[in-house]
């Protein structure tokens, strides 16, 4: 690895209305280097790129950008991919319906005269694919693929623009473990190939082992730059200069009372899958006590989140069997109306797709679930939903420039907020928290922790469904396992260990 400056943006500055995005950013990158970017959600990492990238153009925003010491004005994507750089987004960018070889040439297709060549099309997306050591079926639709190998497909279609400079959003948020290791084993042999990575993460863990160098933004402007193979770098100095402070624990302090008042219990539950036709539960057993967070902890797959569904009203149609009781009396949910106004509440693991309206206002989205509180005669009382939206706005901290701006102009921490916040307004008794802390960093994880320790002070019962086992081993009082769609253990947190878990995980 040379010295040679890849990539520099100068002193850019973005901004939208009402919110400064960047504030006069500078970022180097050297060839041949995994670069890490990192910074609490809404520090301006992505918008950051889409400018490298040409989704704001030239003119949007003010600043230079330099590759191998030329300016570019780039007026859009395909600009961009000109000049060698391609991204990859969090959300991939490809076609389900469409074969693998026809998403790897998508938009720049090969042509013999006015029609598209198939067969050299076939015989380059093989190589690609080759490039990626992804060993499927070029003809194979992108949809049978696994998400892991969907991402492969991504970094092929990069690869076939004779990309020399890799960006990554959020690279891993939906891969296990395997995926990732086989995602960063990829990264390195690019690197070895002479191609450069500019990798978008909240995951320190990661950072600490991929990273040649990282820059940390906050709030957007520059904090530093680190060297990441000299020693420079640490899970406690990142988190120091994303948040601006030290964190000491990331997991809030709290006092695990302990209550013998079962408050909800679920008994020989079982759950059938009828679109897939298989069983998804066997059997479960367990049970939640008045003022307590229950762990569920399991691999992907495993059914917790089938689990939560199957509880929630059952809004999947799964075909159930078993006994449910809320506070002592025997329970029965067809529609998540009626566990709401048994006092349950869920709060989604893909907040964009299933927690909250986007294109809706913050106020709108806080009382959705709730609009019969606000209403009369059918009519939504405005000023009743202005107050009850700013008092989670204040509440939960949520930072917005007012409760009127569109959610999905907000960062992914305070997107979860809102989706909290709308759960919250219910007023539920049992809270289920499906991934509460998916793809937020880490000041707005102790932000929310330290909501989760204040409602079950306050009497509240929550079950957190995590992938994340220092998350289940620092916020729970007691962990179920679960392992292909089995509860295989629980175990009082005093006992657990990720080894503990992680052997119940896998009993199946």
């Amino acid at each position: 690895m040379d010295n040679t400056p890849l990539l520099e943006m100068k002193n850019i500055t973005k901004e939208f209305p009402g919110v400064k995005a960047l504030d006069n950013v500078s970022f180097r990158v050297t060839a041949g280097e995994i670069h890490c970017l990192v910074g609490e959600n809404g520090a301006g990492k992505s918008t950051l790129m889409k400018i490298l990238s040409g989704v704001y153009p030239h003119g949007e925003y003010d600043g230079e950008i330099l590759l191998n010491g030329m300016s570019q004005t780039f007026g859009g994507i395909r600009d961009s991919e000109k000049a060698g750089i391609g991204i990859i987004y969090q959300e991939l960018a490809l076609v389900p319906e469409m074969m693998v070889y026809e998403n790897v040439f998508l938009g720049h297709e090969i042509k013999k005269g006015a029609l598209v060549d198939w067969n050299e099309t076939i015989k380059r997306a093989t190589e690609m694919l080759r490039k990626v050591k992804l060993e499927v079926n070029p003809a194979a639709r992108v949809k049978e693929l696994g998400v892991g190998k969907q991402q492969l497909v991504e970094i092929a279609k990069a690869l076939s623009k004779d990309v020399r400079l890799l960006i990554l959003d959020e690279p891993t948020s939906a891969l296990n473990e395997s995926d990732v290791d086989n995602l960063f084993d990829l990264l390195r042999d690019l690197k070895s190939q002479g191609v450069t990575c500019v990798m978008i993460t909240h995951k320190l863990k990661e950072v600490m082992e991929i990273a040649d160098s990282v820059t940390v933004l906050r709030d957007g402007k520059t904090i530093c730059t680190l060297n990441a193979r000299n020693g420079e770098v640490s899970e406690a100095v990142l988190i120091k200069h994303m948040v601006g402070r030290e964190i000491d624990n990331i997991y809030p302090k709290r006092e695990h009372k302990r209550s013998e008042e079962i408050i909800f219990e679920v008994k020989n539950w079982y759950a059938r899958d009828p679109s897939r036709d298989r069983d998804i539960l066997h059997d479960a057993h367990f049970q939640v006590k008045k003022g307590e967070i229950v762990g569920f902890a399991g691999l992907m797959g495993a059914g917790r989140t089938e689990l939560a569904l199957s509880i929630f009203g059952n809004p999947e149609a799964y075909q159930i069997q078993g006994e449910m009781f809320i506070g002592g009396q025997k329970k029965h949910f067809t529609h998540p109306r009626q566990a709401i106004d048994a006092g349950v509440a869920y709060v989604s693991e893909d907040r964009k797709r299933n927690g909250l309206i986007l294109i809706q206002d913050v106020k709108q989205n806080v009382t959705l679930a709730n609009l019969r509180e606000i209403a009369r005669r059918g009519v939504v009382n405005d000023n009743a939903e202005i107050n009850v939206a700013n008092e989670y706005k204040s509440s939960l901290n949520i930072k917005t420039p007012t409760i009127e701006q569109k959610v999905l102009n907000l960062s992914g921490g305070n997107q979860q907020k809102v989706s909290l916040a709308k759960w919250l307004f219910v007023k539920p008794d049992i809270l289920i928290l499906d991934e509460p802390t998916r793809g937020i960093d880490v000041g707005a994880k102790y932000e929310i922790y330290t909501i989760m320790n204040r409602l079950v002070e306050q009497g509240m019962s929550i079950i957190m469904i995590s992938s994340e086992l220092p998350e289940i081993l620092g916020m729970s009082d007691r962990v179920y396992i679960v392992s292909a769609g089995e509860i295989t253990g629980e175990l009082p947190v005093e006992e657990a260990t990720q080894e503990s878990i992680m052997h119940l995980a896998t009993r199946n």
